[in-house]
């Protein structure tokens, strides 16, 4: 064969593969239908590490070894044999690399949709939320994140829209569902004063029977009331675990992710016919976004306690279903050779504040001394002073606003000068389409195979409690 035909021919090859909708279908489940369920499940916990790639699994656990000698909840019962474990295609309907929106509406509806939609098919086909599904079934439901609670993730489980955007049009559809479980960051969805057609929707979710909480403490003032929770910690999302530990202010007034997935837990588990109940680690995604590496790791390691309360919970109870995954990689960060690689990434052990938080610090009067002795306190290491030079030549001229937006400030760059000091690298800002960690325990467990694609576990999920539709 010529040369100029064989590339001809491979374009060709190439391009019909890009169009097949083979790479995007769904599996039939056949291997779920023919297996066998050695026991029903009463309740599932479903936990979901958003845009964990491995590279945030495995350094989370490097961390966690260094500092504590004891691997990572996920980590320890992989060694155990405890967890059955996977590997998952994430792909949506109209792309290899999925976002959250169609990454979680594949587990939420069962049926990949395309990027941006919740549970809506190109054609506007509305396939029910698993949630949904669930409440019908009289099982009490809820989900609890780290970001808003009108996100992506959540709403894959719970809505049909068009658009995950529509976070105010979101917070309304929950009112009209009455779940028993909402806490997470979102406050701009939900108070008159900050949503743009003013309405109270907080004070709708009251008039409905809420109890409408927006601290820890008014969280655990409610735990036992039997009335469903609304709870709303932060105006966007919670704040990165890191900073979080270095501020009193956020220990004392917000609850992190184990905390809440425990009172979560506590509301639901002596109801009759059980519970379903979503935890998300979604900052785990919004660091990999920002190529964070310290907000990455620790919010990591906070949805790994959360995962041990599931888990401890599950051991006890004997009759809950724990599925642990992530709807995407992103970013693909790792722990990379050098000289001093150990050395280096032992510098996370005592870092105080987030990529991010040094990012909000930036402004066009910073001095290269000032940012210096900032990155120096917030995270032990001095930069350059042409590290600091390439930092705020970024930030010049930039106003106000520009100073608040994150296309605008230089977290890549940043990071980059930061793997110097770690390491620790990242290969892009964006998800990846990489297949996934997948890890089950518990009464149908037994029905996770090695392979599968995103949507088996709708289908694992509905048949592990003796659901058929």
């Amino acid at each position: 064969m010529k040369r100029r035909d064989f590339f001809r021919n491979s374009s060709l090859t190439a391009a019909g593969l890009a169009l097949s909708p083979m790479l995007f279908a769904a599996d039939d489940n056949t291997s779920l239908l023919l297996t066998d369920l050695d026991k029903q499940a009463k309740n599932i916990i479903f936990l979901v590490s958003d845009g964990m790639s491995i590279g945030t699994l495995t350094m989370a656990d490097m961390h966690l070894m260094t500092t504590t000698g004891k691997h990572t909840t996920w980590v320890e019962n992989y060694k155990n044999g405890r967890f059955k474990r996977g590997m998952m295609d994430t792909a949506s309907s109209d792309s290899l690399v999925t976002d959250s929106a169609a990454g979680g509406s594949a587990w939420g509806g069962g049926v990949r949709v395309p990027n941006g939609s919740l549970n809506m098919g190109a054609n506007g086909e509305k396939h029910t939320p698993i949630l949904q599904k669930f409440k019908n079934e009289g099982k009490k439901v809820g989900c609890v994140t780290t970001v808003p609670i009108t996100h992506a993730t959540p709403a894959s489980f719970c809505v049909v829209n068009k658009s995950r955007r529509n976070q105010p049009e979101i917070a309304e559809q929950y009112l009209d569902l009455k779940f028993d479980v909402m806490m997470g960051g979102g406050d701009q969805y939900f108070s008159a004063d900050k949503r743009e057609d003013k309405k109270d929707v907080y004070g709708k979710f009251t008039a409905s029977g809420y109890d409408v909480v927006k601290s820890k403490s008014q969280m655990n003032v409610v735990l036992n009331s039997d009335s469903p929770i609304l709870g709303v910690f932060a105006d966007d999302p919670l704040p990165y675990t890191i900073d979080q530990n270095s501020d009193a202010e956020l220990q004392n007034t917000v609850p992190t992710l184990s905390e809440m997935t425990a009172v979560a837990i506590a509301k639901m588990k002596n109801h009759k016919e059980g519970f379903v109940l979503q935890v998300e680690g979604g900052k785990v995604d919004w660091a990999a976004h920002a190529n964070d590496a310290p907000g990455l790791i620790y919010d990591q390691i906070a949805f790994d306690e959360a995962l041990k309360v599931a888990l401890d919970f599950a051991i006890e109870d004997k009759n809950t279903l724990i599925i642990v995954t992530t709807d995407h990689g992103n970013a693909n960060p790792g722990l990379f050779k050098g000289r001093k690689a150990d050395e280096n990434f032992a510098r996370f052990q005592t870092m105080k504040k987030s990529n991010t938080y040094v990012m909000q610090n930036l402004h066009s009067n910073l001095t290269s001394n000032n940012l210096t002795e900032m990155i120096e306190y917030a995270q032990g290491f001095a930069i350059s002073k042409e590290e600091s030079k390439i930092i705020l030549d970024y930030v010049e001229g930039l106003n106000e606003k520009e100073l608040q937006d994150y296309n605008k400030m230089p977290y890549e760059k940043y990071a980059q000068i930061q793997k110097k000091y770690t390491n620790v690298g990242f290969g892009d800002m964006s998800h990846s389409a990489d297949f996934v960690e997948c890890a089950a325990f518990g009464p149908g467990s037994e029905l996770l195979t090695p392979f599968i694609k995103n949507t088996f576990l709708h289908n694992m999920m509905l048949k592990a409690v003796g659901i058929t539709n």
